[in-house]
């Protein structure tokens, strides 16, 4: 099995797709890792900016992708909501699907793709109750198949150095800490303003997640009680959203984190987004802290005229190390940053998977790959990282409940229940 050469399929044409999976799949397929790429949508807008976006054609020249649907042959209005199943259908068992649907989408095309026998990398979170997340779990073991969830921020060089620096004891234990988040005002004006609405999902879920995942992630402490306020306005398009909130999450050494997430940072403002972490921690009588401004990476340009995407502006601190297209010689640009070695560390795994086997008949060997990477603990996966579908159907219950606090239980049967007061 040496030679795997895997199709990758990625449903789902959005920004994410656009600003890093499709280059960092590109960047696979060039060093020879993987074979053909799809991409399937739910119409052929997204897929027609992907396919004429001059910046792919000046990264990698001569490569592209097959579209469904066909936007040289089909109209705009067309819709397609169960195209992807009939893609996946056309692949050879054992190959990847990439899922990069909006949050409540996951769960039906996740598990479409295993019961056909596909590996999986997945945007985060992997889906959002946790029952689907055993499920999903149960059904990719079974048939000795890779799930891999991509929470970027875990391949981020200055979170890798803080959980060693944590688990080696030098940071002392977690007590206190605050997190933000908060997306730039256009996003309300994007696809977000069809799907992220009161009723599927929040600025909470889809955003909180990378830190509360980044504290298990350094810590290894899991999270044991939620609480979320959510503010309620409307998109452009009139449909509501929780498009601010402000979350508390409890951890099992009764340490507390606050995070705050929104789609609130001013267009205008510099640096895309404004985000980092503060984690107070103590040993003995000392103190610790871990400190990360995510959003200023002590880079700062300003342009002659600012740039034509969304929220460009002519002064800004663009950051280098989510992800990037340089120069470093030969044809195109070269993908580097966390954002790259993250997609990139999820199908590598899924063809370290799919290599262990000597033959297709080969269940044993796979099955001990996916158990070896479960325990690396560096890629999320349903087995090691599942407490975070405990948090998000936690903090869902907890915002549509004006912020009550929510209890997470583990043992022989996890799950949540609303706190009880005596």
């Amino acid at each position: 099995m040496s030679d795997y050469k895997p199709v990758v399929t990625i449903v789902g044409g959005g920004m994410i797709t656009q600003v890093q999976i499709l280059p960092s799949i590109y960047q696979l397929q060039r060093l020879g890792l993987i074979s053909d790429i799809n991409i399937t949508a739910l119409d052929t807008t997204p897929l027609k900016t992907l396919a004429e976006d001059k910046g792919f054609a000046r990264a990698f020249p001569g490569q592209s992708f097959n579209a469904f649907p066909d936007f040289r042959k089909v109209a705009a209005s067309e819709k397609f909501p169960n195209l992807y199943k009939e893609v996946i259908d056309a692949m050879p068992p054992r190959n990847i699907v990439v899922v990069a649907v909006p949050d409540q989408l996951h769960y039906p095309v996740l598990k479409y793709a295993l019961e056909h026998d596909q590996h999986i990398c997945t945007v985060k979170p992997l889906v959002l109750k946790f029952a689907q997340a055993v499920e999903i779990e149960k059904i990719a073991f079974d048939r000795g198949l890779f799930v891999g969830v991509e929470y970027h921020k875990r391949f981020d060089d200055r979170n890798l150095m803080a959980r060693m620096a944590y688990r080696d004891g030098r940071l002392g234990e977690f007590r206190l800490g605050n997190a933000r988040l908060v997306e730039c005002w256009y996003y309300r004006h994007s696809n977000f303003q069809n799907w992220m609405t009161c009723e599927n999902s929040d600025s909470f879920a889809y955003i909180a997640c990378h830190y509360i995942d980044l504290v298990h992630f350094i810590t290894g402490l899991l999270p044991t009680a939620v609480s979320v306020y959510g503010i309620e306005e409307a998109y452009p398009n009139g449909k509501k959203g929780y498009l601010w909130t402000d979350g508390r999450v409890l951890w099992e050494n009764g340490a507390c984190l606050n995070v705050q997430n929104g789609l609130g940072y001013p267009d205008d403002g510099p640096g895309g987004n404004d985000q980092g972490m503060t984690l107070y921690g103590q040993c003995g009588d000392l103190g610790t802290i871990l400190s990360h401004n995510d959003q200023y990476r002590g880079v700062k340009h300003s342009y002659v005229e600012a740039g034509s995407d969304p929220g460009d502006t002519v002064y800004a601190e663009p950051n280098p190390d989510y992800f990037r297209m340089i120069n470093t010689g030969g044809d195109g640009l070269t993908p580097v940053g966390y954002g790259y070695r993250s997609i990139a560390a999820i199908i590598n795994a899924a063809r370290r998977v799919e290599t262990a086997a000597s033959s297709a008949a080969d269940l044993a060997a796979r099955q001990k790959a996916i158990k070896d990477i479960d325990a690396e603990g560096v890629i999320a996966t349903p087995a090691n990282s599942a407490y975070n579908e405990l948090v998000m159907e936690a903090g869902r219950l907890s915002i549509l409940n004006s912020g009550r606090e929510v209890v997470i239980n583990y043992g022989a049967k996890p799950g949540i229940a609303f706190r009880e007061y005596a």
